[in-house]
């Protein structure tokens, strides 16, 4: 995955942290590493700092109120390796929610329930940059 990571990260240190955290966040809450992938891809283009016109924050565009959640006060969004496990952690609780569905959790995830317009564009996304045929 690295050579296709590198237009959105150009620097080759940064990127394999990247990739080692988003593989083992990825696997530890059971999602394919690929959409995670994807999902950052729509979400934030790979920008750290990036905030969405709702608020959401980072990598994988956590809405602030998960602190409350899942964390602690002093938590940091923008900290790309935390985003990662906020994300991860979001995904797969919908995913379970959702009993596997992952058109439907995607939706959730996004804010979307019920439409498909974002689910798609990560599956664009996936199959566009990410998909590997085993």
């Amino acid at each position: 995955m690295e050579p296709r990571l590198a237009r959105f990260v150009p620097d080759p240190e940064t990127r394999g942290l990247l990739l080692e955290r988003i593989y083992q966040e990825a696997r530890l809450a059971g999602l394919a590493p690929e959409i995670v992938l994807a999902v950052i891809q729509v979400e934030s283009v790979f920008q750290k700092q990036a905030v969405s016109s709702a608020g959401a924050q980072g990598l994988m565009q956590i809405m602030p109120f998960w602190i409350n959640e899942l964390g602690r006060p002093a938590d940091d969004l923008f900290d790309p390796l935390l985003n990662l496990r906020y994300g991860c952690t979001i995904l797969a609780h919908y995913l379970a929610v959702e009993r596997g569905d992952l058109t439907r959790a995607l939706a959730r995830y996004n804010g979307s329930r019920g439409e498909t317009w974002y689910p798609e564009r990560v599956m664009r996304a996936w199959k566009r940059h990410w998909w590997i045929q085993r």
